[in-house]
């Protein structure tokens, strides 16, 4: 591919909306079923908001979720590994929480 022109924008990279021109955001093609894509826009519609604006907020919320379920995983599991915490068995577990569950109504 030869080199863009330095005044040539790249179609790929678009300055944030409502940015100073500072960040700027890679654009991505994400596939959706007909029936997601629908839900996103009739929610668009509902809002006021750009499809594209809440499908970028519930990626970005999605993905920080998911970094701190794998770090709190990581962790859960680094002190598994060292033995400051013990496993329990599944069902002893749930006997527990039944018990506790129990101990309340009571």
């Amino acid at each position: 591919m030869p080199p863009r022109p330095e005044n040539q924008r790249d179609p790929d990279n678009v300055p944030a909306q409502g940015s100073s021109g500072i960040g700027s955001l890679k654009m991505m093609e994400v596939h959706l079923t007909p029936d997601l894509e629908k839900k996103l826009h009739e929610l668009a519609s509902q809002t006021g908001r750009g499809a594209d604006e809440l499908a970028r907020d519930a990626i970005a919320g999605f993905v920080d979720a998911v970094g701190e379920v794998r770090g709190m995983l990581n962790s859960r599991y680094d002190e598994l590994k060292s033995g400051r915490v013990q496993p329990i068995d599944g069902d002893e577990a749930f006997r527990r929480l039944r018990q506790r569950s129990d101990n309340r109504r009571a």
